[in-house]
C-alpha cells in the first residue's frame, strides 16, 4: 500500500473497531467475534508502527490498560498415560454429567483447570530425586526424555517435604511461555530460519532434541496437572496443595465447585482470561474431584470417563485477500483459492483457503482487496466466514469466472447440472499432474509429490499413472535435488507398492463420481479386476448403492481405449491386483447408506465411517433420495441443507453412537 494508502486504511480501522467497541460495551450486544476484533487491532497497531505521524490519541491502540544422546530409549508407564474426551457446547457437557452421574450414587465436585496445549510428560521420582521422565507415546510406551526435562529450571530435581518418599509420579504439560515463544520465533526470524507455527509444536520439537543444550537455550516450563501416586490425597484440592508443597506450578485459576452453571460461568471467565495467561490455553478441563469417585468411573477406549475437555469456541482472525487463484484438478475442474498474507488462526499460519466454486465467491461477494473473517474449529480447513465490507477498498471489482484454463490457456467449461467449471483440454498438465497424484496416494507411495510429479512429466520420464513403476533410479539423477541415495530411495518405494487390494486400485485409475465407498462396493461386487472390466451397464447399475449416473460413468471410463490401455499398462509393468475376497454375513446396518458431514467430537469423520462399514453399512460423499441417515457433526454446511430438502433421516453425534453401540 502506499503511504495515503494506508493512511486511509488506518482510519477505516479505527471507524470499525470503535463501531464495534461501542455495540459491545454500551449496547452489550456482540457483533463480531473477540478474535476477529482482536485481529484488526493487531493489523491497525502493525500499520501504526510502520507509520507512527499516523498515531491518534484516540486510536484503540492507544488505551492504557548435557551431553547430546545417539536416540530415545523406551519407558513402559507404569500407568496408562490416556486422553480426553472433548466437548464444545452447554448441551454436550451436560450429556457428559449425566452419563456419569447414572454410574455413581455418590455426590460429587467438579474440579475445573486451563487445559494448557503443550507436550504431555510424565515425571518419575525416587526418594524425592528425579528418576525419568518420559513423553506419553502411545499411552503404554514413551520416550525417556531425561537429561533435556533436567534443563527445564520449573521442574524440581529434587522434591520438597515430608511427602516425596518412596516413587513418586506427576503428570503435566511441557509448554512454551507465550513471551518466550514469540522472542525465540524472532531470533528464528532475525537467523533467517523458519519460525515455529505454534508454541506447542516448539516445545515437542525442543523436548526431542537430542543435544540437551537445544533444549536448555529455550527456556521451556512445566505446568502439573496430576499426582498420580497416592499420598492420601482425597481429591483435587488435595492433589493441587501435595503438588505445590513438592515444589511444582500447578495449573493457574484452577477451582471447585458444585453445580454446572458454575462451571460453565468458570469457562466464560477463563475465556476471557486466556490472553492474559503465560500459556497456550485451549479450553478447560472438567474433573470428577473425589479421588475414589474418579477411580470408580473407570476408563471407556483410552479416555477416562470421569473428565472432559471443554474446549474453547473456534477461532476467527481478519487478513486480506491479495488475489484469487484457480486451482485445476485431475478431473478439470476448476476450484478458486484465497490466498492471503500468512494469518494466525486456530493455532496454524494460514495462506489459503478455498472458495469451493463460483456460487460461493458470489454467495460470500468476496473481492482481492477485501478483508475477511477467517473460521478454523479444531483440524478443520480453514473458511472464509465473512466480507467486511467497510473496509473495503474504492476500487476492487467483482470476480469474474475464468474463460480459459490458467495451466494450459484451453477453453473452459461449465456442464449441465454442475456448478464446477472445467478446462475442456483432457491432456491438460495439471490434470495429468494431479492424476498422477491421485493414483500414487492410492497405491500409498511415499515421498512422490507434486513437484517431483511435475518434474517427471516435464523429462518426458512419466507420461501417465503406469509410467510410475517403469522409472529406473538412474532417470531420477537427471533431476533436481536427487543423489544416487534419494534416487535409489524413492524408485524402492514405487516398487515396494506393486501389490494392491482391487478397491484402491478402482480408486487409482480416478473414475468420475468414484469414491472410497463406491470402489468397495464395486470391488465387493465383482470380486476380480476381470470380471469388472467385462460387466455392462446394467450390470453396474445393479451394484448396491450405485445408481444410474454413477453406472454411466463407470461403463464409459471401462469402453474408451485410452483407459483400457492404461489399465493394461498397469498389469504390463508389474502391478498385481488383488481380487476381493467374498462379503462377510450382512451386519445390523447392511443395506443402509449413511453420508458423515461436519465434526464429530468423539471420533473423526474417518472412525465414524469404518464403524459403518463394519457393521455392513455403506457410505457415500453425497446425499441422495437413496440416503438413509446423513450423520451431523458440528459445522456441516450444506449436506445438512439437502437432507433436510430430500426428507432423508438426520443423526446427531450423540444417535449416531448410540446407533453403532458405542
Amino acid at each position: 500500500m502506499t503511504k495515503k494508502e494506508t493512511q486511509q486504511r488506518i482510519l477505516k480501522l479505527k471507524e470499525l473497531i470503535e463501531q464495534h467497541r461501542y455495540q459491545y460495551h454500551v449496547l452489550d450486544q456482540q457483533t463480531m467475534s473477540n478474535a476477529a476484533l482482536d485481529s484488526l487491532k493487531h493489523e491497525l497497531y502493525q500499520l501504526e508502527q510502520a507509520y507512527p505521524e499516523f498515531i491518534t490519541p484516540d486510536s484503540p491502540t492507544q488505551r492504557v490498560g548435557g551431553k547430546p544422546l545417539k536416540e530415545f530409549t523406551k519407558v513402559k508407564h507404569a500407568k496408562r498415560m490416556l486422553s480426553m474426551e472433548d466437548v464444545f457446547t452447554r448441551e454436550e457437557f451436560e450429556d457428559w454429567y449425566i452419563r456419569i452421574s447414572k454410574l455413581t450414587d455418590v455426590p460429587f465436585h467438579f474440579f475445573c483447570m486451563p487445559k494448557v496445549d503443550g507436550l504431555a510428560m510424565s515425571l518419575v521420582y525416587e526418594d524425592g530425586l528425579l528418576k525419568t521422565a518420559a513423553t506419553r507415546g502411545d499411552g503404554e510406551i514413551g520416550e525417556d526424555v531425561t537429561q533435556n526435562i533436567r534443563t527445564i529450571s520449573a521442574i524440581p530435581l529434587q522434591l520438597r517435604g515430608n511427602s516425596a518418599k518412596g516413587r513418586i509420579e506427576v503428570r503435566g504439560e511441557i509448554c512454551f511461555p507465550i513471551k518466550e515463544f514469540e522472542a525465540f520465533n524472532k531470533k528464528l526470524v532475525r537467523d533467517g530460519e523458519k519460525p515455529f507455527a505454534n508454541p506447542r509444536n516448539a516445545a515437542a520439537g525442543s523436548i526431542r532434541q537430542l543435544d540437551p543444550k537445544v533444549t536448555a537455550l529455550r527456556k521451556l516450563s512445566f505446568v502439573a496437572w496430576e499426582l498420580v501416586s497416592d499420598v492420601g490425597q482425597k481429591d483435587m484440592e488435595e492433589a493441587w496443595n501435595f503438588l505445590k508443597m513438592m515444589g511444582f506450578r500447578t495449573a493457574p485459576d484452577s477451582k471447585t465447585y458444585t453445580s454446572m452453571q458454575s462451571v460453565e460461568d468458570h469457562w466464560h471467565a477463563l475465556q476471557k482470561k486466556r490472553e492474559a495467561l503465560k500459556f497456550w490455553v485451549d479450553g478447560m478441563v472438567v474433573r470428577v474431584s473425589e479421588k475414589k469417585i474418579y477411580e470408580s468411573l473407570g476408563v471407556i477406549g483410552k479416555t477416562p470417563r470421569g473428565l472432559v475437555a471443554w474446549k474453547f469456541p473456534a477461532e476467527e482472525a481478519t487478513t486480506m485477500v491479495k488475489e484469487i487463484e484457480w486451482f485445476v484438478g485431475r478431473t478439470g475442474a476448476l476450484t478458486p483459492v484465497a490466498v492471503f498474507e500468512p494469518t494466525w488462526v486456530g493455532g496454524t499460519t494460514v495462506q489459503h483457503a478455498t472458495l469451493h466454486n463460483m456460487d460461493e465467491i458470489e454467495r460470500l461477494d468476496v473481492r482481492v482487496g477485501d478483508t475477511v473473517i477467517l473460521f478454523k474449529a479444531g483440524d478443520i480447513i480453514p473458511k472464509v466466514k465473512e466480507v467486511l465490507k467497510d473496509l473495503r477498498p474504492s476500487n476492487t471489482k467483482r470476480v469474474q469466472p475464468p474463460v480459459h484454463c490458467p495451466v494450459c490457456g484451453s477453453d473452459v467449461i461449465k456442464r449441465e447440472g454442475e456448478v464446477a467449471m472445467y478446462c475442456k483440454n483432457k491432456r491438460c498438465f495439471a490434470q495429468d499432474r494431479e492424476a498422477v497424484l491421485h493414483a500414487a496416494r492410492a497405491f500409498e507411495i511415499d515421498g512422490l509429490g507434486p513437484q517431483i510429479v511435475a518434474a517427471l512429466l516435464e523429462q518426458q520420464l512419466v507420461h501417465r499413472a503406469p509410467d510410475l513403476f517403469t522409472v529406473k533410479s538412474e532417470d531420477l539423477l537427471a533431476l533436481e535435488g536427487f543423489a544416487q541415495r534419494s534416487s535409489q530411495k524413492l524408485v524402492a518405494e514405487i516398487q515396494s507398492k506393486k501389490e494392491i487390494p482391487l478397491s484402491q486400485f478402482i480408486i487409482a485409475l480416478g473414475i468420475r463420481h468414484v469414491g472410497e465407498q463406491t470402489a468397495l462396493d464395486l470391488a465387493e461386487h465383482f470380486g476380480t479386476l476381470a470380471k469388472l472390466q467385462k460387466a455392462t451397464l446394467e450390470e453396474f447399475q445393479s451394484v448396491p448403492n450405485i445408481g444410474e449416473v454413477v453406472a454411466k460413468s463407470i461403463h464409459e471410463y471401462l469402453e474408451k481405449t485410452y483407459h483400457q490401455e492404461l489399465i493394461a499398462d498397469y498389469l504390463d509393468h508389474g502391478v498385481h491386483v488383488v481380487s476381493m475376497k467374498s462379503k462377510k454375513e450382512p451386519g445390523r446396518l447392511a443395506g443402509k447408506t449413511f453420508v458423515v458431514t461436519g465434526t464429530l467430537a468423539s471420533l473423526s469423520r474417518e472412525e465414524a465411517k469404518e464403524s459403518i462399514r463394519a457393521l455392513g453399512g455403506s457410505v457415500s460423499s453425497f446425499v441422495s433420495s437413496k440416503t438413509d441417515y446423513v450423520v451431523v457433526g458440528e459445522d456441516p454446511g450444506s449436506k445438512a441443507q439437502k437432507a433436510k430438502e430430500l426428507g432423508v433421516s438426520t443423526l446427531s453425534e450423540k444417535a449416531f453412537l448410540a446407533m453403532i453401540g458405542k
